[in-house]
């Protein structure tokens, strides 16, 4: 927050030598992953119990400049891939969940502004600024009489010359209070419809964030996703040129899916490490017998592996997709590839926010009350609490019902053709 303000009328920061702004290549970023996961799982039982955000695990990451992970070399960043940065997620989740979710969602902003606003001037300096000061990015796209349902707006853009205005009352705003600037949904105009919208960049120094609701969650509490009355000005040039359904279609759904489920994926694992842990040691305690919680610590393990491996598939196909992206216009591209993406991601996040609940479940069965109980090293209440917002982030029905659709308008494969 002490970082100097972004000029906007000062010309694109010219990329500092990639000794002083690049983390190095890997494996580095995996050891600084490890390293920030460990600061961030001695903090995590307080950030949970106090519901604060989680300042040491985020002072470690800016310290190995992990926020700039996913930004272009040219700007300064490392210029990791979206499989690197899943896996960061899910080492961090490991650790703190929060901590996790929070970096995923900042690392959801970097990629839409990449995308979709890299030929623009004061996006790339952004970024630029982002990578020099170790920014944090978080967004506000729920709204209080339109709910969680992101692809519509009620508040609209002002403008006014080369300036605009925006305000909105957003229910939650996650670490909106933590956050060095904050992108915002809204209708392009006051007489735009409801689908209309742009994504506007706001500085936090020209924001006002006026408190209306507490966080006081079963889960996350270190997200601290309270909502706000949010009023921001600016340089029209901060709306990202893009409209922001093509920004949600091809940028914001798969880099969300595939991040919360990497996050989801850490949880599950470290709750499966510490079965693992507690089975070693019944094991231990009576030699030359097999625990009776072998057969449910087998069941976890399948089921975390399965995860893991879906999740690598959608990896894969988020690769794909963004590639031939850049090969051929959007308009170009096959309807039937289009469909079958969106749908799969939308499986991915439905499937893999199930499943990691029924891994915690599996092993707080196997750690009993050892598991049940706080302060234990099988404890795995925490892991269960922040696992049951996996399935409400974007309502899983509601998801279901969306990819309904998608597979309805979708033909089937002619014989012989995947």
């Amino acid at each position: 927050m002490n970082a100097p303000l972004l000029d906007p009328a000062a010309p694109a920061a010219s990329p500092a030598p990639a000794a002083l702004t690049a983390i190095e290549p890997e494996p580095g970023w995996r050891a600084a992953a490890q390293r920030c996961a460990a600061v961030a799982a001695q903090f995590a039982d307080a950030v949970d119990s106090e519901a604060r955000f989680p300042v040491e695990a985020f002072a470690a990451l800016k310290h190995e400049r992990l926020l700039s992970a996913m930004v272009p070399t040219a700007c300064g960043g490392a210029g990791l891939s979206l499989a690197d940065v899943g896996a960061i997620c899910e080492t961090l989740a490991q650790g703190c969940a929060s901590t996790a979710m929070i970096y995923a969602m900042h690392q959801i902003q970097v990629a839409c502004i990449d995308e979709h606003g890299g030929a623009s001037p004061w996006h790339r300096q952004l970024l630029a600024q982002l990578s020099e000061h170790q920014w944090l990015f978080a967004s506000a796209t729920s709204e209080e009489t339109i709910g969680g349902n992101m692809r519509t707006s009620a508040c609209a853009v002002e403008l006014d010359g080369a300036r605009f205005r925006i305000e909105k009352l957003a229910p939650t705003i996650s670490y909106g209070a933590h956050a060095d600037a904050i992108l915002v949904t809204a209708r392009r105009t006051a007489e735009s419809a409801a689908a209309d919208q742009v994504l506007i960049v706001a500085l936090r120094e020209k924001t006002l964030l006026e408190h209306r609701g507490v966080w006081d969650s079963m889960g996350m509490r270190g997200t601290c996703s309270e909502g706000f009355r949010l009023v921001a000005t600016g340089l029209a040039e901060q709306i990202l040129p893009t409209p922001f359904a093509d920004i949600a279609d091809q940028t914001m759904l798969p880099v969300s899916h595939t991040l919360w489920a990497s996050v989801w994926t850490g949880v599950a694992a470290d709750a499966v490490n510490r079965a693992k842990a507690f089975f070693r040691a019944q094991a231990r305690s009576k030699p030359g017998s097999v625990p009776p919680a072998g057969m449910r610590l087998a069941q976890a393990v399948g089921l975390l592996q399965m995860m893991q491996a879906r999740l690598q598939v959608a990896l894969d196909a988020a690769r794909a997709a963004h590639a031939a992206r850049l090969n051929e216009s959007q308009a170009d591209a096959p309807l039937a590839a289009m469909l079958g993406f969106a749908s799969d991601m939308n499986t991915l996040k439905t499937s893999i926010s199930s499943t990691a609940l029924d891994v915690v479940q599996e092993v707080l069965m196997i750690c009993g009350m050892a598991g049940y109980k706080n302060g234990t090293p099988y404890s795995v209440g925490r892991h269960l609490r922040d696992l049951y917002s996996a399935p409400l982030m974007i309502n899983n029905d509601r998801i279901a019902q969306n990819t309904a659709s998608l597979l309805l308008a979708q033909r089937p494969a002619a014989p012989g053709r995947a």
